[in-house]
């Protein structure tokens, strides 16, 4: 008589992983069929994302306004997905996207506590070791479902190789709806990469402010913010994520801009963020903001990011990231206020004072030609 001994735990439990295991492997081979050496249509599968979140009230300044650098964040992780996804569509090396520059980004409309962000990211041009993600932030209310266009935003990543961070890989190319749609993607990569160099060659230091200064001057408001970047900072390389610093320049300039105002103050815009320099786990960064501009209702300040490595000090400080923020004062009941005028000091605060006034005045230039363009 034969016998049969009944199936233990341990006997269902490896047939199930056995099952998996093939399954998984089976869709992985139909992945890399559809989409294989960057083909058309894994290309297409991996080129859009979208990510949502509730805003609590620790993602708000004491009046409700969501504070921009979470909404920065937010982008830059939807951006990284997006591209870390697509570039690995191919076979070879495993890679993980690294940002390099935001363009100049605009708050269109405050958001709050207790609305939902709904940021979509879309990559919408590639390079040969480069590629631009454009972003979208709808904010919605869940209690009437209404929605508006928060923010926009475009950014550039590069892929660098998980064996070897220095090593950029190759991206997949994506296909375009036109022949004009690729060329001016070429154009906007082009325009990024010559404001990259510029941007590095005019590093400035960062100068404390003088003892005791009069309120209203550059030095009044001047504020630093010193960060040592742990573990949660980083990604997969051990570098950290571009939406962390992100975070952190846009709180330094809301601290400034509250310090010249005295009152509530919410991000408006950002100009070109340029990461000039790696930061690794370990190092302490000091995020310093000062005022550079003032017209009658908004504030341009200068953000500026250096890092020094606390187990390599020989390597010494570095500048890693700089940026120019634009904030507005509000009232009560979110109307813009008039901004106090900033008193300058020197010919060096002149001189600052004057780039900041023309592109102030550059980027009301384009504002107008966009409106009109729309309309």
């Amino acid at each position: 008589m034969q016998c049969f001994r009944p199936r233990s735990r341990k006997d269902q439990v490896d047939k199930t992983a056995a099952v998996v295991e093939n399954r998984q492997a089976s869709q992985s081979q139909q992945v890399r069929r559809d989409g294989g050496e960057g083909g058309e249509a894994g290309a297409k599968q991996e080129s859009k994302y979208q990510l949502s979140r509730i805003m609590r009230p620790d993602d708000a300044n004491i009046v409700g306004n969501v504070h921009g650098g979470i909404i920065l964040k937010m982008i830059e992780e939807a951006g990284c997905i997006v591209s870390t996804r697509h570039c690995n569509t191919q076979n070879g090396d495993r890679c993980l996207a690294a940002l390099v520059r935001v363009e100049k980004t605009e708050f269109l409309s405050p958001m709050f506590i207790g609305e939902v962000a709904h940021v979509t990211a879309e990559i919408t041009y590639t390079s040969k070791h480069s590629l631009e993600v454009q972003v979208k932030v709808m904010a919605e209310n869940i209690l009437t479902g209404a929605k508006r266009l928060a923010n926009k935003a475009a950014l550039w990543y590069v892929p660098c190789s998980l064996q070897n961070v220095d090593k950029i890989m190759e991206v997949p190319p994506i296909k375009y709806a036109s022949a004009e749609q690729g060329e001016e993607g070429r154009k906007r990569y082009e325009a990024q990469k010559m404001e990259r160099l510029e941007t590095k060659a005019r590093i400035e230091e960062a100068v404390p402010p003088p003892p005791n200064p009069e309120q209203h001057t550059v030095g009044f408001s001047q504020s630093s913010l010193i960060h040592l970047v742990g573990p949660s900072d980083c990604t997969l390389h051990s570098y950290v994520h571009g939406g962390v610093t992100m975070k952190l320049m846009d709180e330094v300039a809301g601290i400034v801009a509250a310090r010249h105002c005295s009152t509530n103050i919410v991000t408006a815009s950002v100009d070109a963020i340029n990461f000039h320099r790696k930061i690794k786990k370990g190092c302490v960064v000091t995020v310093t903001g000062r005022l550079t501009f003032v017209s009658n209702k908004s504030m341009e300040i200068e953000v500026l990011v250096d890092a020094s490595s606390l187990m390599e000090p020989e390597t010494g400080n570095y500048r890693a990231v700089s940026a120019f923020f634009t904030f507005i004062s509000l009232d009560k009941d979110n109307k813009p206020l008039p901004v106090p005028p900033l008193k300058i000091e020197g010919e060096e605060e002149q001189r600052r004072c004057e780039e900041g006034k023309a592109r102030y005045l550059q980027n009301k230039a384009k504002r107008l030609a966009e409106k009109e363009r729309q309309q």
